[in-house]
């Protein structure tokens, strides 16, 4: 199955959790119809990795910071130049499967075997990524984390296990894995929600 033929079918996975995520973004939006108030609020950039903390802080999908998600985060720069930066694998498929008649025109992943501050991000054409590894992931309970260089995937891959494959295949099971993720992130959050209540009280 190649990509395009996922991303259309991510439709309507997408578009059901996007509608249980905050609602202050939506109600700030001047084109509020379904689809049209998921279309990434930013401009146009030509050059979204040229200052993409400044610009893309925050996943604008759950709210996480980018920054301190530096190893799990990607950006996908469409066909219009409109950019999405997201957190993680997970919420990049949101995007996808919202802006399902915007042709991703780049997608870059995070090299996640780099030691440098923050990882760099790499065209995802370009990575090996390493699917259910004994490793944490942002936004899923399934590890999909990507390398540049297949070698160093493959010492990852012995020390904490997984399957090696590319970015299509990490995509396809991102959207397989959603129906679980979405359970757990609610958990985790109603979770965080009563010990901060607890705390004040």
């Amino acid at each position: 199955m190649d990509r395009r033929q996922l991303l259309k079918l991510s439709l309507a996975a997408g578009a059901g959790f996007a509608a249980t995520t905050g609602t202050s973004q939506a109600a700030a939006c001047d084109t509020d119809r379904t689809p049209q108030q998921f279309i990434p609020k930013t401009g146009a950039d030509a050059n979204p990795l040229d200052k993409e903390f400044e610009k893309y802080p925050k996943c604008p999908y759950c709210g996480m910071d980018r920054k301190e998600h530096h190893k799990a985060r990607m950006l996908v720069q469409y066909s219009d130049d409109l950019a999405d930066g997201v957190c993680s694998i997970h919420c990049l498929s949101l995007s996808l499967g919202l802006n399902i008649d915007r042709e991703p025109k780049q997608i870059w992943g995070p090299d996640y075997g780099s030691t440098a501050e923050p990882r760099p991000l790499v065209p995802v054409d370009n990575l090996v990524y390493l699917i259910g590894a004994d490793l944490k992931h942002a936004m899923t309970k399934r590890s999909k984390h990507s390398f540049a260089s297949p070698s160093v995937a493959k010492e990852f891959q012995a020390k904490y296990g997984g399957s090696l494959g590319n970015f299509n295949d990490a995509l396809r099971e991102a959207y397989l894995d959603m129906a679980g993720d979405v359970t757990m992130i609610r958990r985790n959050r109603e979770e965080r929600r009563r010990k901060a209540a607890q705390a004040k009280g």
